[in-house]
């Protein structure tokens, strides 16, 4: 057994929290660039788009005047949460591919 437990000593273990720590930097430059990636959403032929970015954060929302009817408000929302819900699931997937390249596909729990 070695001095480090068994385990091929310290300098293995430096090895590790190296790489651990080159890991978290790059984890962090992705998460910096995903919030500059667009993606877009959108509902009723293209009536309604909602853009997000790669942090999950609704950036804009179109409606054309064309789908706004007073008298039927449940559609319009309706649209809002179809196109909402498309751009925020493709964020997610921009995201989970993009730390899927720095992971090494690891599937490491709650990282996303």
């Amino acid at each position: 057994m070695t001095k480090g437990g068994g385990f091929g000593g310290l300098g293995d273990m430096g090895a590790i929290l190296r790489q651990a720590q080159e890991m978290q930097r790059k984890m962090q430059k992705v998460e910096e660039d995903l919030k500059e990636r667009v993606v877009e959403g959108s509902s009723g032929g293209g009536m309604v788009t909602a853009q997000a970015n790669g942090k999950q954060e609704v950036l804009a929302l179109k409606i054309s005047k064309d789908v706004v009817d007073p008298n039927d408000i449940g559609m319009l929302e309706d649209l809002v949460i179809a196109a909402v819900n498309q751009a925020l699931k493709k964020s997610q997937e921009l995201m989970k591919k993009e730390m899927g390249k720095v992971t090494g596909g690891l599937g490491l729990p709650g990282l996303f």
